[in-house]
């Protein structure tokens, strides 16, 4: 069956390369592409501007969807997405949100809201928090294994009131003959994208997922995570993995702008320090300092790797230091045209149904994958 292929839309500001680990388009930094300023006025090009700019070059570029990512730092993407929905005619938007600041009845009228206004363009990532300071910021002090129970109450209760009249007394929420307006009732209801690689995520995940979404690792650790959610689901969800890129007309040009950021990366110590140090959800980036399991299995794949940058190819252009030239997961692929594509080939083969790319910066590299890249998979139509 053909496969879905999104790309991430920037929440928190983009690069205009992997060489400078500077946000110089959008986000909340200052003196940047958008917001600009013109003869020291503001010239009206906003960061919602460039959003919308990226997603329609991926909708054109013959992308399916947007991943609309979460953080403290960013844009709230319940908003982007009502936003951008207006931009494109078709394109999906995946909007990641943690359910514990959510109540469900008000979750459940917000999608079926953004349903009937985008024609059933709402897609959810749901994650279930990293830890850390990060999880501090959101108020929430809840433990690593009772967000993945409170998450999978959400996601039941949220589906009982999409049913219409629900009354639940659970462990975390409590609801009274809850159901939508009849004029949202009868929406279709999101594909859910989760997120996380411990075994209560897993569970959760078996019960829940219509798609388990990890980061990409490598490909042995990838297929064992995809069979260990097989085995803890009656109904094996199907897989979708995140995965950046760096393709170019030829692997010498690739390596040689990964040689780029990797040089500026020494020059800068605090940078140095962070290989391998993963971020946030699989859906997600964001500090790599809590308790989430993703993080700790990229640090091992990297452990005895040094600070040799083509010591981080783990396997044929299977790249793991990205997370030291922007923010967000640690493995991506390197690599001319046709071997990326043939990489990508190799993950459909392991069973993934979905695919969630990026680049960098996001606008160009959606263009360029779009072109060169896209048309070159094999398993896109099979």
């Amino acid at each position: 069956m053909p496969v879905d292929i999104y790309w991430r839309i920037h929440m928190e500001g983009d690069q205009s390369s992997l060489r400078r680990r500077v946000r110089s388009r959008g986000g909340f930094a200052p003196g940047g592409t958008a917001p600009g300023t013109r003869d020291g006025r503001d010239d009206g090009y906003t960061h919602a501007d460039y959003m919308a700019e990226v997603a329609r070059a991926a909708e054109e570029s013959g992308f399916v969807g947007g991943l609309l990512p979460n953080f403290p730092h960013t844009d709230d993407p319940w908003a982007a997405a009502a936003t951008l929905a207006r931009e494109t005619t078709s394109y999906r938007f995946m909007v990641a949100f943690q359910p514990g600041f959510l109540h469900p009845v008000q979750a459940a009228r917000m999608t079926a809201t953004l349903q009937r206004a985008t024609g059933g363009r709402v897609v959810y990532n749901v994650i279930s928090g990293g830890g850390g300071p990060a999880q501090l910021w959101w108020g929430d002090k809840v433990d690593h294994d009772e967000r993945y129970a409170r998450t999978s109450e959400f996601l039941d209760v949220l589906k009982g009131v999409w049913a219409g009249d629900l009354t639940h007394h659970g462990r975390f929420y409590r609801t009274e003959h809850a159901g939508l307006p009849a004029e949202l009732a009868g929406q279709p209801f999101p594909e859910i994208f989760f997120s996380g690689s411990s075994p209560a995520a897993i569970a959760a995940a078996g019960r829940h997922a219509d798609y388990y979404l990890s980061w990409l690792e490598p490909y042995e650790a990838l297929a064992e995570k995809f069979a260990a959610v097989r085995a803890h689901s009656d109904t094996p969800p199907r897989f979708a993995v995140r995965v950046d890129l760096l393709a170019r007309e030829s692997e010498e040009e690739a390596w040689e702008e990964i040689a780029h950021g990797w040089r500026a990366r020494a020059a800068d110590p605090e940078r140095a320090r962070q290989v391998g140090a993963g971020q946030g959800g699989a859906g997600q980036g964001g500090a790599g300092q809590g308790d989430s399991v993703g993080v700790r299995r990229s640090r091992s794949f990297l452990a005895e790797a040094g600070d040799d940058h083509r010591a981080l190819e783990v396997a044929p252009n299977v790249w793991g230091g990205f997370n030291a030239l922007r923010d967000g997961p640690a493995f991506g692929l390197v690599g001319d045209y046709h071997q990326v594509a043939e990489r990508l080939d190799q993950l459909l083969d392991l069973g993934v149904d979905a695919l969630i790319l990026a680049g960098i910066p996001h606008l160009e590299e959606a263009r360029r994958v779009g072109r060169h890249v896209l048309p070159l998979l094999k398993g896109r139509t099979s």
